[in-house]
């Protein structure tokens, strides 16, 4: 999950609305949901006033230091009014990782079947 999925998500089953937590960082509700979205940066005081208003430590939800950086503006082809997007992409990969070696151990598991049966066959 994103970071940015996992606050919005913690928010949501805190019950607090988005307009709650923009007072809480002192700004107007549309700033704090293109925040939410990682359309642009949320600063660390900001992460600090957050996670005590969510009631959970800051690493639950703050971005890591694995994160990429992406400029992009889907309205002009040019550098006006560019914002950043902060990813993070380490959970996924690791659940990426797990399951390639699920997958690996199954396909182990249906040669060694597939062997079987071809040596069965032969005799």
């Amino acid at each position: 999950m994103m970071i940015y999925e996992k606050l919005r998500n913690i928010r949501k089953q805190k019950g607090i609305s988005q307009k709650s937590m923009a007072k809480i960082l002192s700004t107007d509700t549309s700033n704090y949901s293109r925040k939410e979205r990682g359309e642009t940066k949320i600063f660390n005081d900001e992460w600090e006033k957050i996670a005590a208003a969510l009631e959970v430590p800051v690493e639950e939800i703050k971005e890591s230091s694995r994160n990429l950086v992406s400029n992009e503006n889907s309205t002009f082809n040019d550098n006006s009014g560019n914002y950043n997007k902060y990813y993070s992409f380490s959970e996924h990969v690791n659940d990426y990782i797990t399951l390639l070696k699920e997958q690996n151990e199954m396909l182990k598991e249906e040669n060694l079947r597939l062997k079987k049966e071809l040596e069965n066959f032969k005799k």
